[in-house]
């Protein structure tokens, strides 16, 4: 949404700043600054079971072919102990250790060190410096923009090593998926530590971090709002964007390889998991200038659930479908392939779409039009920390008038098209649409709840014109 902005002489700095009739501390959105029990033993549960979980499925995978149930019938009747499960497990070796290192390494060499080129010569392309949305203290941070040609430097320097080079094998990734998940929660648990310690003792913006005083509140959810290490690098975009996202590909591209190589042939089901997900991917580093925009730039600290996460959950539980169709090929009638195809464009018609409006609305200021009509929309305000008045537009115009998270719904068609592709043999593939609608409808209410804090009374406004969050006229 655009905004300007506006001092305002009388606000105050610190203590509590009253707008448009809610009254809010020190800062308007953001995390929060007071943990209550609920959410405490909430943060406590992810801490102690995010990586249980997912050491669970892929030791499931590995052990088990892919069944979720029988690793607990075998623990429930005695046939195993947790000691026989553990001492099946691959270790971590030197040589994921070397390969998890290079890969990293690599990844921060074209985050820091490639100036974006793509914006020069791909028409509607947005690269290189951009800035991002205005944080809580009033900042305007500035990042650069490579992410679609960091994948497409990666990407084609995968293609060239499987067809011409043969420095390593195409399966690399899947041979060493196990030993790679104890580096990747290595690095994970390093960086949300090492946030966690830069924002007590040296933060990039003082003003934008947050303190509850609660230790495990703010390991997970984070103290500095964008912790940087010199003027580019960025721990959240970094972190979100590379290298979890990047890889998410090449992983699927190396179950693909290992299809091949166990049975001769790539099922379709395969082909449309790396597709589907593939065009996902390519538009997260397409509109990555818009992503700054987003809630996990515009709002979320930078902790454990951020940095561990992007490090471990998403390239481990959001490539589940790829690494069962390894253990359990499924090759897809025409029909039912065209179906799942058609549900996971149709997805990603409406994600895509959804945000495109929003994102036109933004950067004209309400100067164009929305299914060829003028937009409507709600005005607002909001205040930072120093007292500067911002004025904003909330759209209610196009997608965004049939619902107030619509590019959550195409989100979620996509999502239940990957786990289609998979047949209906185990649960394991559908955890990833289970977790995606409790994640946005937790994100829904997550999100208007900050909205709330921070536009007052403008935002019940906007909740009257567009009652529905996910599904018109039933959520």
């Amino acid at each position: 949404m655009a905004a300007r902005r506006e001092k305002n002489p009388s606000a105050e700095r610190k203590g509590k700043n009253t707008q448009n009739g809610t009254q809010t501390s020190q800062v308007q959105w953001g995390r929060a600054w007071e943990v209550d029990w609920f959410s405490l033993a909430s943060i406590l549960f992810l801490l102690i079971f995010a990586p249980l979980i997912v050491y669970y499925f892929i030791m499931s995978c590995d052990q088990y072919q892919c069944s979720l149930t029988d690793p607990l019938f075998d623990l429930l009747t005695g046939n195993k102990h947790l000691s026989d499960i553990w001492s099946r497990t691959p270790t971590l070796t030197y040589r994921a250790a070397g390969i998890y290192t290079l890969w990293v390494t690599f990844q921060v060499f074209l985050y820091v060190f490639i100036p974006d080129f793509c914006h020069k010569f791909l028409p509607g392309y947005v690269g290189g410096v951009q800035e991002g949305a205005v944080t809580p203290a009033g900042a305007v941070n500035k990042y650069e923009i490579n992410g679609l040609q960091a994948w497409i430097i990666t990407h084609v320097l995968w293609f060239a090593n499987a067809y011409y080079f043969h420095w390593f094998s195409p399966t690399i990734i899947f041979d060493n998926w196990i030993p790679l998940l104890w580096c990747a929660n290595i690095l994970g648990y390093a960086v949300s530590t090492f946030a966690m310690i830069k924002g007590h003792f040296f933060p990039t913006n003082a003003k934008d971090c947050k303190f509850t005083g609660n230790f495990f509140y703010d390991y997970m959810m984070g103290i500095e709002f964008n912790p940087r290490i010199g003027k580019w690098f960025d721990f959240k975009l970094f972190f979100n964007g590379r290298p979890g996202i990047v890889a998410w590909t090449l992983i699927n591209l190396s179950y693909a390889a290992k299809q091949q190589e166990l049975y001769g042939q790539v099922t379709n089901s395969m082909i449309l998991v790396n597709v589907l997900q593939g065009i996902y991917v390519l538009d997260f580093f397409w509109n990555e200038a818009w992503y700054l925009k987003t809630i996990d730039i515009c709002h979320d600290h930078f902790g454990w659930y951020l940095g561990w996460g992007d490090c471990v959950w998403l390239p481990y539980l959001y490539t589940l479908q790829g690494l069962y169709l390894v253990y359990h090929p499924v090759q897809l009638c025409t029909a039912n392939a065209v179906g799942i195809l058609m549900l996971g464009l149709i997805g990603y018609y409406i994600f895509r779409m959804t945000n495109h409006q929003k994102d036109l609305f933004r950067r004209t200021n309400g100067n164009c039009k929305i299914w060829g009509k003028k937009p409507e929309y709600i005005e607002c305000s909001y205040m930072s920390v120093d007292g500067t008045k911002f004025y904003s537009k909330l759209l209610t115009s196009g997608f965004w008038g049939w619902a107030r998270h619509f590019n959550y719904t195409g989100d979620l068609m996509g999502s239940l098209a990957y786990c289609l592709a998979c047949g209906f043999q185990h649960l394991l593939p559908y955890f990833y649409i289970v977790y995606m609608t409790i994640l946005l409808t937790h994100r829904c209410i997550r999100d208007e709840h900050r909205c709330f804090s921070k536009y007052g009374k403008d935002w019940k406004c906007y909740t009257a014109a567009v009652p529905y969050r996910l599904l018109p006229g039933v959520f």
